[in-house]
């Protein structure tokens, strides 16, 4: 199995300019790596040390970015090293303030997971929540460098729990500690031979609670709203926007919507302009008359979305009718109600919230307008909701204690 690995990364390595031809995306995810390796050659300090943080994107960023400033905090003697496999996540996030040196990781090829850990050297690696990548995990554990995994979440279905799977279930024994979210991952663990195991939380508990904490103004959006009732729909996709638009399209109330899609070049803004019939107002093209005169405020801007949430009184989180859902954390902390597509069982927070009713699942637009239409003429049920959500994520805070704890004492 090694060696079909090796071979499928070797092939992928290969193969890759052609698919950057046809994807910007992949063009980034190419170019990105070009020049990994000067990079880091001038950027790494023999005489420095450095914990390593690997994450596959956005998401995962965000869910490791508690860790990483505790570690800063606890630790300051070492640098940090940050690792993008995604460049959705690298583009976004490659000018962090938390990290001394962002990278794209290099392919996982033998060659590449040698060099690279013999040039970092780090003293700690920090996986966040998956990605794992086992000709790295095999240098780190020849290397006796100490690894864990944090926020981590394992299901049945993955290759470490078939038969097929001994190779990746042989480069786990790479983790010191596995620090993971639920009992679930726990029990699968053990089934396969791993008891350091620490049911610690997700550590976006953390995260998304800190961002209530910085209350940031936003003149523009409190000129927006000018007190009406607010609906947000975050990271929406095409999908989620055709629903979107045909409701605000027919409904009548005097509500103020923003919209903050996934995708925000310039045919796809242009796309749902062309579908609302309301006036709406772009944030990048935008003065103050317009915004004070229109219904609907297109978010075509990066980074504003988790610091919207909390002038909305509801909230609609996209992806839910393709890949998955987005981040519905971020409008739950702030006590919003929120309503989701129907592909969110790969989310143990979604399930969590749906099975307790406050976070409403559509399938299509028949129950998108019903279920709009509730939450915006029930004010009790949005209240009652949003209080659930928001003590939800209380209850669930604290795994970025656990983990910097155990540190400290071993």
């Amino acid at each position: 199995m090694q060696k079909l690995y090796n071979l499928l990364i070797r092939l992928t390595a290969f193969f890759l300019p052609v698919t950057g031809i046809f994807s910007s995306k992949m063009k980034s995810f190419i170019h990105g790596r070009k020049y990994v390796w000067d990079y880091l050659n001038k950027e790494i300090n023999p005489q420095e040390q450095y914990i390593w943080f690997h994450v596959s994107s956005l998401g995962e960023y965000e869910q490791g970015l508690p860790i990483i400033q505790e570690m800063r905090k606890n630790f300051p003697e070492y640098k940090i090293l940050l690792s993008f496999f995604s460049p959705s996540g690298y583009e976004i996030r490659k000018n962090n303030p938390v990290a001394d040196i962002t990278i794209y990781l290099p392919l996982d090829t033998p060659k590449n997971a040698k060099k690279f850990i013999d040039l970092v050297q780090p003293k700690i690696a920090f996986f966040v929540k998956y990605d794992f990548w086992p000709n790295y995990l095999k240098q780190l554990k020849n290397k006796n460098i100490r690894t864990f995994l944090v926020s981590g979440i394992f299901r049945e279905k993955q290759l470490f729990f078939k038969k097929s799977g001994k190779f990746y279930r042989k480069s786990l024994q790479a983790f010191e500690h596995f620090f993971v979210q639920d009992d679930n991952s726990q029990k699968l663990l053990q089934s396969i031979g791993y008891s350091n195991v620490t049911i610690a939380g997700d550590t976006r508990f953390d995260r998304v609670y800190e961002i209530t904490l910085q209350q940031t103004n936003l003149p523009d959006i409190e000129t927006f709203i000018d007190n009406k009732l607010c609906v947000i729909f975050g990271s929406t996709w095409a999908k989620d926007e055709e629903l979107i638009s045909s409701f605000i399209n027919q409904n009548k109330q005097d509500i103020r919507y923003i919209i903050v899609p996934h995708d925000i070049k310039e045919k796809n803004i242009a796309r749902l302009e062309s579908s609302l019939k309301k006036k709406s107002v772009r944030y990048t093209k935008s003065t103050t008359t317009e915004i004070k005169n229109s219904e609907v405020f297109i978010i075509d801007t990066i980074g504003l979305l988790t610091r919207i949430y909390r002038y909305a009184h509801m909230a609609y989180v996209g992806g839910g009718f393709g890949a998955g859902i987005h981040n519905i954390l971020e409008p739950a902390t702030y006590g919003l109600p929120v309503i989701i597509g129907p592909e969110y069982e790969k989310f143990k927070e979604a399930r969590d919230l749906v099975s307790q009713k406050s976070c409403m699942v559509v399938t299509n637009q028949a129950t998108f307008d019903q279920t709009m239409n509730q939450l915006i003429n029930n004010e009790e049920l949005r209240r009652k909701s949003g209080q659930n959500n928001s003590g939800y994520v209380e209850k669930q805070r604290g795994a970025t204690d656990k983990i910097i704890s155990y540190l400290r004492k071993n």
